[in-house]
């Protein structure tokens, strides 16, 4: 294995803040020591930072500035808005492929008024 989430926390924890952010093959290159594009490892590090995330580490991340962990409560905010968009984004689009609405995607009870 090129590294473990344990290693993904290590390197993250020297990028606090969003302008200490850094890209995924940064990040790579940081705990491989390899220089280059990897799309494996890249692919492996987020799988990663979503673990890290569901175990409730505040890891940022935005496609200008790059991973992070938060040094704000504004920084998670707004990472946590972007997630929530992505989310959305994609729940709207099964909606409409499947010809339903957004709240009867997953069966929600609807109550009468």
């Amino acid at each position: 294995m090129l590294f473990n989430k344990d290693d993904v926390l290590v390197a993250l924890r020297r990028h606090i803040g969003e302008g200490n952010g850094a890209t995924a093959a940064e990040l790579v290159a940081e705990m491989t020591g390899s220089i280059g594009t990897d799309t494996v490892a890249e692919r492996l590090l987020r799988a990663h930072v979503t673990s890290l995330r569901e175990e409730g580490h505040h890891i940022c991340a935005h496609p200008a500035r790059g991973y992070f962990i938060a040094e704000t409560d504004a920084e998670l905010q707004a990472t946590c808005e972007y997630l929530y968009d992505r989310a959305m984004t994609s729940l709207k689009q099964v909606a409409a492929m499947k010809r339903v609405s957004l709240p009867d995607l997953r069966g929600q009870l609807h109550l009468p008024t």
